[in-house]
């Protein structure tokens, strides 16, 4: 059997409305509020890339037995590596501590405790026949044959709409919001495509961290706050304002042993913050991507209301770009 692709990068969907018009050209599916990868699938074994092209196969043992799943057919995966309360919604803040996860006993044993779900939606190939040229509906088929059906994988229902009402029940269950998705569509690797809409019932933003500002009292020293950039549709790195909510004690002291290492002299965005922003500042080197939820933007291009969700060591710091 001709070996699978080393590298397929997900296609990604841009932040909108729902579409407008005819309903019938858009198929519905739930976002999941987790982390991204494609799945490698061969001879009983798996590999999973995330969307920054890093191997994580090791964080989620639980995955592995996709592998024997499938048998001796061969695939290419595409999905969302989701870690669920017990209402049975996504939760980030505990999928948080499968992400850094090296050490292959303690992933075994998180396995156990913070189990995680390989939510797959798309095929992108079977044994040697890509499938990337065929509309998102004949990809459905083909997943759907594929009978992903185990205890740590399966496949989400994709809803015809109207999606006013897949939205509505996305909201009452507890998730992130719907994507929209062309039925016609083919998978365009990598791209970022109006073809795939992601629509949200709450403003995420993926975030590079740029600097860090010392707490205050018994925090004096240590970090209190993160400064942050974004870049904007030029790819320049821009001044995104700061954030110093939502966090835990152990994630500052987390920040705090990862951001030392990479302090420089000079700011690295281009752009000025206000001072009361950057005053005791210590800049950094723009290599790690967090998430904040907000208000929306201010006119001067700041965060209104951030608050810290948590890193994202799936995510790249040249792909963060401002959603509108």
């Amino acid at each position: 059997m001709p070996p699978l692709p080393d590298l397929v990068r997900p296609m990604l969907a841009v932040p909108g409305e729902l579409p407008a018009g005819d309903d019938s050209a858009w198929a519905y599916e739930m976002k999941w509020d987790g982390v991204r990868a494609v799945a490698y699938v061969q001879g009983g074994g798996v590999r999973l890339l995330s969307r920054n092209d890093r191997d994580v196969t090791r964080s989620y043992p639980e995955v592995l037995g996709l592998g024997e799943a499938l048998g001796s057919t061969a695939a290419v995966l595409d999905g969302e590596l989701v870690t669920f309360d017990a209402r049975g919604a996504p939760d980030f803040g505990r999928l948080q501590q499968r992400m850094h996860v090296a050490d292959p006993a303690t992933a075994r044993r998180l396995a156990r405790t913070v189990p995680v779900v390989y939510l797959v939606f798309d095929v992108l190939q079977v044994d040697d026949t890509p499938t990337l040229s065929l509309p998102y509906d004949a990809r459905r088929e083909v997943l759907a044959g594929l009978g992903v059906a185990g205890p740590s994988w399966q496949v989400p229902p994709s809803f015809d709409g109207p999606g006013a009402d897949v939205l509505a029940a996305s909201r009452e269950n507890g998730l992130e919001g719907v994507l929209a998705k062309r039925r016609t569509a083919t998978y365009r690797p990598g791209a970022r495509s109006p073809d795939w809409r992601k629509v949200k019932h709450v403003h995420t933003q993926e975030v590079v961290l740029v600097g860090w500002r010392p707490g205050q009292g018994r925090r004096a020293g240590t970090v209190g706050s993160l400064v942050l950039g974004v870049h904007d549709r030029d790819g320049v790195l821009r001044p995104a304002g700061g954030v110093g909510t939502g966090f835990t004690g152990r994630a500052l002291d987390h920040l705090g042993a990862l951001l030392r290492p990479l302090e420089r002299r000079t700011q690295p965005v281009e752009g000025r913050f206000p001072p009361p922003d950057v005053r005791d500042v210590h800049w950094v080197e723009p290599r790690l991507v967090g998430e904040v939820v907000h208000a929306g933007w201010t006119a001067d291009g700041r965060l209104r209301h951030p608050s810290w969700r948590g890193l994202r060591p799936d995510k790249h710091p040249d792909a963060v770009v401002r959603e509108d």
